[in-house]
């Protein structure tokens, strides 16, 4: 599906992290027999370096919440119309985070929420909602994204632990008349790839015949070859058709902001794009890992916080789960709030 908009902004991006910090060093011995020379290669081939964890009283709500309040600091809540939360990782099956957090941020009774459960393309997906919802009259929507990923996966499993990191992110996305630059989305889908990324027994349907890798298995499974030719089939495709849809050459943008999956994976998309790493960055993943959902907006604001008085057009790329993969060109405006990441210290 594509489609376009005018008037819109995202006025706000801010982006929160726990304070634990795992390095691959630190857990040499726990996933690597403690062979230092296969870390370094892991680092080197893969960009992994660090990531950051919550600890089990923490969830993605608690990161959302953190970085909301820095938004709202600077922006009127009461013209909040409408609250996103995309997460794959809620505290409860019900209620949904997003009402949970209408009530910690003290949001009007007019603002609507819902949480939309979605991965590694879900920031893309949650601006398309928000956008189409103020194109339908909202003033201004808050979009939180991300993921405690650390919580779901096998922490002695080399394949799945040392990749995800844990975040939260929120957007407050507006309508505007002094930008009129148009925004373009694209967003597509393949679910017949959905055991590729899976996290079985997860919720209520107990019986289904998996493979025997998957079954029975009580954390998260990815089956990383598939993922990987998935990314690099796709992703390549999908800056094409957006930059055709826009009526732009890769010349004309600023940014790449890939979903920050692994640095080998975006090195080949770029490879293939003929794209200059320089425009697309990937630094986030050695100091946060892959934080899902919360991966672009973090990249963004790991790489885009210094940056003021000047425009950008910038690309927004996310893909994996489900699967699905989805892209956007906007523009960030001069007078955009970009956060550099802040630390969850809580409550």
């Amino acid at each position: 599906m594509n489609s376009s908009f005018v008037n819109i902004q995202i006025a706000s991006i801010a982006s929160s992290i726990p304070t634990k910090k795992i390095t691959l060093e630190e857990q040499a011995n726990l996933l690597y027999d403690g062979d230092l020379k296969k870390v370094q290669r892991i680092k080197k081939s893969i960009g992994l370096d660090s990531r950051y964890i919550c600890n089990e009283n923490t969830t993605s709500l608690d990161l959302f919440t953190h970085s909301s309040k820095i938004i709202l600091n600077e922006f009127d809540k009461s013209e909040i119309d409408g609250l996103i939360c995309v997460t794959q990782t809620p505290d409860f099956l019900q209620p949904n985070n997003a009402h949970i957090l209408h009530a910690r941020l003290g949001l009007s009774q007019n603002c609507f929420c819902f949480d939309v459960n979605q991965g590694c393309s879900g920031y893309v997906y949650g601006l398309f909602l928000a956008f189409m919802c103020i194109q339908s009259g909202a003033r201004s929507i808050l979009l939180c994204a991300g993921d405690t990923m650390s919580k779901i996966v096998n922490p002695e499993d080399s394949n799945t632990a040392p990749l995800f990191g844990d975040a939260g992110t929120a957007t407050l996305i507006t309508s505007t008349k002094k930008h009129k630059n148009p925004s373009f989305f694209s967003l597509h889908s393949d679910g017949s790839g959905w055991e590729n990324i899976l996290l079985p027994q997860s919720a209520l349907r107990k019986k289904y015949k998996f493979s025997k890798q998957i079954q029975n298995l009580p954390h998260l499974y990815m089956d990383g070859a598939e993922v990987f030719n998935f990314s690099i089939q796709k992703e390549p495709e999908a800056i094409k058709e957006i930059l055709k849809l826009s009526s732009k050459t890769i010349e004309d943008v600023d940014y790449i902001f890939f979903h920050q999956a692994n640095a080998y994976i975006i090195s080949n998309i770029a490879r293939r794009l003929n794209l200059d790493l320089s425009k697309a960055p990937s630094e986030s993943i050695g100091k946060y890992g892959n934080t899902s959902s919360a991966s672009i907006p973090l990249a963004i604001c790991d790489s885009l916080h210094q940056c003021r008085n000047r425009e950008l057009t910038i690309i927004l790329s996310g893909f994996g789960v489900g699967l699905s993969w989805a892209t956007s060109l906007l523009r960030l405006s001069d007078d955009i709030h970009i956060h550099q990441p802040q630390f969850y210290q809580g409550d």
